[in-house]
């Protein structure tokens, strides 16, 4: 799977060079334009810079962000203040998942999808102390770290994590679980 803010990156460079304009001044040219809308900036960008809808729905939401939003690593929000120490316990799972293959990682407000064909695993701090991972995967054995879910969620069990001793052979073992079963 593609990384989400590669393929961003891909789309606003063939954006650039299609319409020889770079975001900042697209974004200049919107505020020129006098339109406030989302909906009609979109159409006249469409129409101005001859843009397909997706880029021009992806110009105008980019063009709201503060400029600095658009390039922002998304970890930063979901691991600020008395969060931020669980960001390391965070880059520990994910490098775990990066041995086991291509995934994707799709950033969320509060915390961090990980899929293949479907999720496998959900990563994001569950408290100031804590981080939680959760685990679609509808077998793993029972064991005492593991919280099954109710039925009809996104993950059908979590595990609380509070320091790097924890990422053991018995998680990294349901992890890989997981991602074997997301295709």
């Amino acid at each position: 799977m593609a990384d989400p803010q590669a393929a961003l990156a891909t789309q606003l460079k063939n954006i650039e060079i299609r319409t020889g304009q770079s975001l900042a001044h697209m974004r200049a040219l919107i505020a020129t334009s006098g339109l406030t809308k989302h909906g009609e900036i979109r159409s006249w960008l469409m129409d101005k810079l001859a843009l397909g809808y997706g880029d021009a729905n992806t110009v105008v939401t980019l063009a709201k962000q503060a400029p600095a939003a658009a390039e922002a690593d998304p970890l930063d929000g979901i691991y600020a203040g008395n969060k931020a120490a669980l960001r390391a316990l965070h880059e520990q799972l994910t490098a775990v998942v990066d041995s086991f293959g291509p995934y994707e990682k799709a950033p969320k407000k509060a915390n961090v999808s990980l899929r293949r064909k479907k999720q496998f695993a959900l990563i994001g701090p569950a408290t100031k102390d804590l981080l939680e991972l959760g685990l679609n995967h509808k077998d793993l054995p029972a064991h005492p770290r593991l919280k099954v879910m109710p039925a009809g969620g996104m993950c059908q069990y979590t595990v609380r994590l509070g320091s790097a001793a924890e990422v053991d052979a018995d998680l990294q073992r349901w992890l890989r679980a997981a991602y074997d079963a997301a295709g």
